[in-house]
């Protein structure tokens, strides 16, 4: 069954009724609706297959509010592909850079999510801003429209691509309360990423050193749990695992993104292809990246912490 493959954990002592209040890694809005999700789901059966049903439901639509922020751009960039008017006095690109803005206020004001992670997704903008500006100049890929509010052939909303995994990953990790067994020292994480991050610009001038940091990440992560709460219980996965999926999911919203045009790789400027699997490599390498600047801000508990 399928809360085998993900090892369930939980043997009853995890058990959430209605009467609980929500931790306080919730925001006020999250607090109102775990509350409101709990009075309902609490009276659906407690073991057997609608159990599993039950914690499946509930995984994925927490899921979906961890995605929340990168969902809205991705809904954008599709929207404004088939209807934003292309006479236009304001460019589509700094439209959605005006979006983009206006969703992380809203999110902020409505108490959607926390502060620290509007920290997050600033530096994720600086960050993947600075990427690329570097890698459009190299070639690897390009935005065929015209925009005002850009660095050299960078739009300024493409920043706010990487910002909506910083902003997923800082969500998921408080939304399922995740815990995490035998994780490396913060050091050789934080090498471990610092690598990455120059690769990324490195293998432009010396051989690619994407295998020996796969190799290395497996070195280090290949032994780390990570244990998640859904509803009734807790459940594991390997880390290395996890990132892998996160990574699938960026690169199917990839392909949505370069079909609306939002960027395009060399060989989709005479026709859209799907992104080439490949890419697979660089997100869950970037996965690393985006995994320890999270840390920052919340940082990585074991599963003897209290909630």
């Amino acid at each position: 069954m399928w809360w085998r493959l993900y090892g369930a954990a939980g043997d009853g002592s995890d058990l959430m009724n209605g009467q609980q209040r929500a931790p306080a890694r919730f925001t006020s809005v999250e607090v109102r609706i775990d509350e409101a999700a709990r009075a309902l789901l609490v009276r659906l059966p407690a073991q057997g297959p609608w159990a599993a049903g039950v914690e499946f439901l509930v995984f994925g639509l927490k899921q979906g509010w961890a995605a929340l922020y990168g969902g809205a751009l991705l809904a954008l960039l599709m929207a404004t592909a088939l209807w934003y008017p292309a006479d236009a006095a304001l460019s589509r690109y700094d439209f959605l850079f005006g979006c983009a803005l206006a969703i992380q206020g809203v999110m902020l004001v409505a108490r959607l999510e926390q502060p620290a992670e509007a920290w997050v997704i600033l530096i994720f903008h600086l960050a993947g801003t600075a990427m690329e500006v570097f890698k459009t100049a190299a070639g690897s890929w390009t935005y065929p429209e015209d925009s005002v509010l850009r660095i050299g052939a960078v739009p300024l909303f493409s920043g706010f691509m990487y910002a909506a995994v910083g902003s997923y990953l800082a969500r998921v990790m408080r939304i399922f309360d995740m815990r995490f067994d035998r994780y490396p020292t913060a050091w050789a994480t934080f090498l471990l990423a610092a690598a990455v991050y120059v690769n990324f610009f490195a293998h432009h001038f010396i051989p690619d050193g994407r295998w020996l940091l796969f190799g290395l990440t497996a070195l280090l992560f290949g032994r780390c749990t990570v244990h998640y709460r859904v509803f009734r219980g807790r459940h594991r996965m390997h880390l290395l695992l996890g990132w892998f999926l996160v990574a699938l999911f960026i690169w199917i919203a990839e392909n949505i993104a370069t079909l609306s045009r939002a960027w395009l790789y060399p060989d989709q400027l005479d026709g859209w292809v799907p992104v080439s699997p490949t890419k697979l490599g660089s997100w869950y390498l970037l996965m690393i990246v985006s995994f320890m600047l999270v840390t920052i801000v919340h940082r990585p508990r074991p599963m003897d912490e209290p909630s």
